[in-house]
This record gives structure tokens, C-alpha cells and sequence, in this order.
């Protein structure tokens, strides 16, 4: 297989949990503000505090912003409308300014005729914003992402230049990432989009183009997409769309074609995505190991060509959130297997601490979205250090994909929810099998061990399945729970990695005060916090440690804690204040794929019994392209 068929293998438009705003625009033959609308509420996992939008009327922008959801700014559309065949929407997460119809987006220039959505970080605006000031700009926002369309309409009065140029300037003067739609009065046929690290795409339509900050905003529209690169500008009309590099070079660029439909991206008669997109990853799972078995298989993919696991002394994982829960479970079975050091690292860490990398060491990206700013940070500053770098991502063409020396791809599809499950799940089956083929490469297992390994993740889906169907169980459980005021979550080896993620889970979704610690140090301080309204749970898979995590067990039950068990069987005589949850056998070294649906469930259902917004739990949204 080459690489062009593992890319339409592989291809697959996904973001990642924690923050970004949503880009939406239209320009074609029918009136923009209800495809806006309908592209900013599928835009509306992604996290954000206010909306707006602007349609460009040839002499004139009738601009609605509001703060709050969405529906704050229908209400305003339906008591005064507004249409036009070209516009602009945008859901904003504040950063720069408190949330306010004020500081919403879509900004204009002072005079009225540059209109700009803006995803991202201008680290420059406030030198920009004095400069401009010194010239009698007045601002009406507390934002970064006004400087934009300040400057915008600066250059363009100063120069007399058309919208093409300004924005060559205008993105020439930036410092910082963004991602950017603008539209001019005087240009009232035309949408412009740019980006610098933060994700863009152009969709092409029978009735017009779009620009979108991720594809469920207009996959109901069109499959048929082109993915920008930093500092590319796409000129966007009704029946046209041109590209060009920041010297104004024309250039050209490949229409790709998503290969999941808009049905993916709804709930499919479930209350939650959440709950669907646990269902889903059995699936998940069977389709990342065939396309990642195919990819370690052929050698005629050439993806691993870069990599000579032998000549590193050491491999850093890095990531943020749940990525990097899968790199702490990574970490155990990379050195379980290959018997080299492994470093896990927090990539907000690792761009600041001067990281002992070099050219004998391999950095490997875990991002869901591959544009975590942090996590594209860590990258980059590997690489200078001289280090080689393998992404494991979820989106073809996002920054990570595109920069790192080698990407492999999960396949996870569209996860709509926050709170991630299956792009998690996707993530530990493409580090298992990498760990597996390193091993190899580096003889420390032989043919017939990496097979039998193979063997034992090939079987996981089937093990994920059987917890998934019996879930009754943890449903139950969490009812009498759902009211605890600490929820701790303890385990040993690999046991305490994915107890990190159970823990972060719940925090994410149920608002319960939430740890993770490894059992033997509860009584290094930790016992301490053990009253009798916590929780605990234990996870117990590995064999020879389950009378450890039972000795760790009659500790805290001791001083009153209630305790849910889950995975192997209670050493001892069961007590009547534990509850125990029995998993599936699998080989222990996978195991966590198999526990985490436990927790998973676990943290749904305590959410539920508290009656909250599972999908968009409070300040936190689905990417996070800033600091």
C-alpha cells in the first residue's frame, strides 16, 4: 500500500478536548445567515461564550453578536433580521476581554469596512493596538482579535490596496497563531481565509464555498474540502476558489474528500455523544489496529522509513490531558517490551524546562486534533534540539501531521463529545502496537512474541464489547454514589496510569473533586483526606498486585471510605462496604483499554444522576490552540 492509500485509509477530520473557538463562512447563491447558524451549532461542542454574525451587503455589514448560546443570537436575528449572500460566524471562547456582546466576534474596522473572525492568539496586539491608537483608532473591544480588523482597514485606507493585499500585510505584521475570515465592503463577492497554526479548511459546494474551523460546520453541505497551510490564503467567491502564498504567488493545492457523512456526527438516538461514542469503540478499536497493522506490515508504505528505533537511547512521550494519560500508560508497556528509558512529559512542561533531547532521541506527539498548541510547541522544540519526532494524531493535514517526521493515524472518526473516549481508546491501541514493533526492531521480543502480542490487541474489541453490554451494573452503582464529596481512584503499574484517566474523566464531566494516586502512596499523606463521604475506586488487573491494591483497600474502608472494586477478584473475604465491578481477562499489558471503559461509564453515569450537560461540561471545550 502506498501513501496515498493510507491516507484515504486513514483520513478522518477530528479535534481534540480542551480550548478553541468555531470559524464558519459562506459566499454563494442563497442567504448566508441560516447556513451560518446551522455551522455555529455544529460548531457548539467546542466551547464558547458568545456568538456572532456578519453578512456583507455590498455597501454595508449588518453584523448581531451575543453573548451566551446560540440561541441568544437567533432570538436577536429573528426580532431584526438580516441576510445576505456572503458572511461570517463565529462562537467565541474568551481570552483577551470577558465575554460580552461587546467583545464578540465578528470584528470590524473603525470606519465600518473590514469584517474579521478570529480563532487564536495575536501576542503582538497590544503593540500593534498602541501603534494604531497613536493614529486616532478607536477600539470597541477588550480583545486581540480586534487588532486584526483595525490594521486591516489601516493598510487598506494607507495603501489603497484591495483585500488581497491587506491581508498579505495584515498577516505579515501578526505575531502569535490565528486563523482568520475576512470579507471588505468593497469586495462584497468575496470571503479571504489565512491560518497560522490553527486549523482552517475550505469546503467546496454546488451553491457556493465555505471556510470552516472544523468539518461538522458544513459537512451537511459538501464532503469535498481543501486543508490550508500556515500562511496560504485562499480567495474564496460564489463560483471560485484561489490560493496563494504570503508573496501573493498563486498556487495550487489537492481537493480532498471526507469519508464520513454528517449522520456521524449526531447522536444517533442517544441522550448524549458521549454515550454513543462509548458505544462506538469496539469498532474504533478493530479499525485502528487494521490500519495501523497495515501501515507496521508493508513495507512498501514507507511510513516508518525515518525511524531506526535502534539508534535512540531514549523515547519522550509528550502530550496534554487524556493524550498524555495515554502516554503514562504508554510508558509502561514501551519499557515492559523495548527495555529503553522512557520519559513521559506534560508538553506545557516540556517547551519550558530546557529538555535533555538530542539527535539520539525519539519525541513522540500524542494529539488528538494534531494542532494542541502546546503539544505543536514541544514538537518544535524538539526538532531544534536535533531530536526525531513521531506524531500520533487523528486529523490529516493538521499541524503535527504536517510537521513531525513521521504521523501515524488513529481512527477515531468525528467525537463530538468533550470528554474523549474513543479517540483515547484509538490513541493506546497505535502506542501498544508501536511498543510492539519497536520491540521487535530492537530484538528484545521475537516473531513469534510480537504475533501473540498482535494477537492479544486484535482480541480487545470483543473485550470492550462484553463491558459495554454490561453495564447495568456501574449504572446501579453510580446512582448511590453520584451525591460523594471526593472521588479518589488508586491503583499499581499500569493500574495507576489509567487510574489518572478514570480520575480526569470524572473531574471533566461530574464537577465531583476527583485524584488519582498510585496505591502505595496513600500512606505517604493521602490516607489522610479519607473520611467516610468518599469514594474510592480501585483498579486491580495485574494478577500479582491485586492483594497489594486489596491491602491498599482495607486501609481507607477502615476509616470509612466506600470503595467500587473493578477488575480482578477481591483477594480475601469481600467487605460488605465494596462493590466490585469483574472485567474481561486480557493480557495485562493491554488492560487499560479494557478498564477504562469501566471508568468511562462510571463518570457518565454520576454526571447523568446529577442531571448535567455531559457533552459540554463548564469551561471546557473540545481544542485547545492556545496557552
Amino acid at each position: 500500500m502506498d501513501n496515498k492509500g493510507i491516507v484515504l485509509l486513514l483520513c478522518i477530520y477530528l479535534k481534540e478536548t480542551t480550548f478553541m473557538c468555531g470559524i464558519i463562512g459562506f459566499v454563494g447563491g442563497s442567504n448566508a445567515v441560516p447556513v451560518i447558524l446551522e455551522g455555529l451549532k455544529k460548531l457548539e461542542y467546542r466551547g464558547y461564550d458568545s456568538s456572532g454574525i456578519a453578512v456583507n451587503n455590498g455597501d454595508r455589514f449588518n453584523v448581531v453578536k451575543k453573548k451566551g448560546r446560540i440561541k441568544e443570537l437567533e432570538s436577536a436575528i429573528k426580532k431584526s433580521p438580516i441576510s445576505g449572500n456572503i458572511g461570517i460566524g463565529h462562537t467565541r471562547w474568551a481570552t483577551h476581554g470577558e465575554p460580552s456582546d461587546a467583545n464578540s466576534h465578528p470584528h470590524l474596522g473603525g470606519n465600518s469596512r473590514i469584517a474579521v473572525v478570529h480563532n487564536g492568539i495575536i501576542e503582538n496586539y497590544k503593540k500593534l493596538k498602541e501603534r494604531l491608537e497613536a493614529k486616532g483608532v478607536k477600539f470597541n473591544s477588550q480583545t486581540d482579535s480586534e487588532v486584526v480588523a483595525q490594521l486591516a482597514e489601516h493598510y487598506c485606507k494607507e495603501h489603497h490596496c484591495d483585500l488581497l493585499d491587506t491581508v498579505v500585510r495584515v498577516t505579515n505584521a501578526l505575531e502569535g497563531s490565528y486563523a482568520l475570515g475576512i470579507m471588505s465592503v468593497g469586495a462584497p463577492d468575496t470571503l479571504i481565509a489565512t491560518k497560522k497554526d490553527n486549523p482552517l479548511i475550505i469546503g467546496v459546494g454546488t451553491d457556493g464555498n465555505y471556510i470552516a474551523s472544523d468539518v461538522p460546520a458544513i459537512l451537511k453541505h459538501t464532503n469535498k474540502v481543501y486543508y490550508l497551510d500556515d500562511k496560504e490564503i485562499a480567495v474564496i467567491r460564489k463560483d471560485s476558489v484561489e490560493f496563494y502564498n504570503s508573496d501573493r504567488e498563486k498556487i495550487t493545492k489537492e481537493l480532498k474528500t471526507i469519508t464520513w457523512d454528517a449522520g456521524a456526527a449526531e447522536k444517533g438516538g442517544h441522550k448524549h455523544f458521549m454515550k454513543k461514542e462509548m458505544l462506538e469503540q469496539p469498532k474504533i478499536i478493530k479499525d485502528t489496529f487494521s490500519g495501523t497493522s497495515k501501515i507496521l506490515t508493508e513495507k512498501a508504505s514507507g511510513v516508518l522509513d525515518k525511524i531506526d528505533i535502534n539508534k535512540f537511547n531514549k523515547i519522550v512521550i509528550t502530550a496534554c490531558g487524556s493524550a498524555y494519560n495515554a502516554g503514562v500508560v504508554a510508558k509502561y508497556v514501551f519499557e515492559k517490551l523495548c527495555r529503553i528509558p522512557i520519559e513521559t512529559e506534560l508538553a506545557s512542561e516540556f517547551r519550558y524546562k530546557d529538555p535533555i533531547v538530542d539527535e539520539k532521541t525519539l519525541v513522540v506527539l500524542v494529539s488528538q486534533s494534531g494542532e494542541t498548541a502546546d503539544t505543536i510547541a514541544a514538537m518544535r522544540e524538539a526538532k531544534k534540539r536535533g531530536a526525531t519526532t513521531l506524531g500520533v494524531v487523528n486529523v490529516i493535514g493538521s499541524a503535527i501531521a504536517t510537521e513531525c517526521d513521521v504521523c501515524l493515524y488513529t481512527a477515531a472518526g468525528p467525537e463530538i463529545a468533550v470528554a474523549t473516549t474513543k479517540a483515547f481508546s484509538a490513541q493506546l491501541i497505535v502506542l501498544y502496537m508501536l511498543a510492539v514493533h519497536f520491540a521487535k526492531k530492537l530484538s528484545k521480543i521475537d516473531d513469534k512474541k510480537a504475533k501473540a502480542h498482535f494477537k492479544e490487541i486484535e482480541k480487545l474489541p470483543a473485550s470492550v464489547e462484553t463491558v459495554l453490554a454490561n453495564s447495568d451494573d456501574i449504572k446501579k452503582y453510580a446512582a448511590s454514589v453520584f451525591n460523594s464529596k471526593s472521588i479518589f481512584f488508586i491503583g499499581r503499574n499500569i493500574d495507576y496510569a489509567i487510574a489518572l484517566e478514570g480520575s480526569l474523566k470524572l473531574k471533566e464531566i461530574s464537577y465531583i473533586h476527583s485524584e488519582a494516586y498510585a496505591g502505595g502512596e496513600l500512606k505517604h499523606g493521602t490516607i489522610s483526606l479519607i473520611t467516610d463521604d468518599v469514594l474510592v475506586v480501585a483498579i486491580a488487573t495485574c494478577k500479582n498486585l491485586v492483594g497489594k491494591t486489596a491491602s491498599n483497600v482495607e486501609q481507607v474502608m477502615s476509616r470509612g471510605a466506600k470503595v467500587l472494586w473493578i477488575g480482578q477478584d477481591f483477594v480475601g473475604t469481600k467487605p460488605e462496604n465494596l462493590y466490585s465491578i469483574k472485567l474481561p481477562e486480557v493480557d495485562e499489558l493491554f488492560s487499560p483499554s479494557v478498564s477504562v471503559i469501566a471508568l468511562q461509564l462510571l463518570s457518565y453515569y454520576v454526571a447523568a444522576n446529577k442531571g448535567l450537560d455531559i457533552d459540554k461540561p463548564r469551561n471546557l471545550a473540545k481544542s485547545v490552540t492556545v496557552e
